[in-house]
């Protein structure tokens, strides 16, 4: 897939995006608990500056992402293949393709999504890119605030990583 400055992609096939260089942001030892997980950013592809939206890949085993709650970010998964579990505050719900699922900002409900089965399952996730939002984690001592339009992971205390 190739994009010129002066012609801005009308259409692409999803799966032609390339996967993000850098498998997750999350910091050491966190980042490694991504392994089989796979992100193409396909607002990313068209410019797209208000909101996001990835095509995700979970192999056998994978999670997609530390449990987490935004404080301003909506979210919203749409399952396109496999049977991933959704797990949040309220406890573990299967999914399955079809299904979709939506968090709203501030409400608290920690949330991510697991692959117990042998498939791989696929999943679009749609987000907005509030520049205000604050990302709590309750299973695991970290924080992430936005600052600047990047992330900044802290400890629960605010530490440094």
């Amino acid at each position: 897939m190739t994009q010129s400055t002066s012609t801005p992609l009308v259409a692409v096939l999803a799966s032609a995006v390339p996967p993000r260089a850098q498998a997750s942001l999350y910091p050491p030892p966190f980042a490694a608990r991504m392994a089989g997980r796979v992100k193409r950013a396909l607002g990313d592809a068209f410019g797209l500056q208000h909101f996001g939206v990835n095509l995700t890949e979970l192999a056998p085993g994978a999670v997609s992402s530390l449990r987490h709650a935004h404080s301003h970010q909506d979210e919203f998964i749409f399952v396109l293949q496999g049977h991933p579990v959704l797990r949040t505050n309220a406890g573990d719900t299967p999914l399955a393709p079809g299904m979709c699922a939506g968090f709203p900002a501030g409400r608290g409900d920690a949330h991510q999504l697991i692959n117990p089965t042998a498939e791989t399952v696929v999943y679009l996730e749609v987000g907005d890119r509030s520049p205000d939002d604050t990302v709590h984690y309750p299973d695991d001592d970290l924080l992430a605030v936005r600052v600047d339009g990047r992330w900044v992971f802290t400890h629960q205390d605010g530490r440094p990583y």
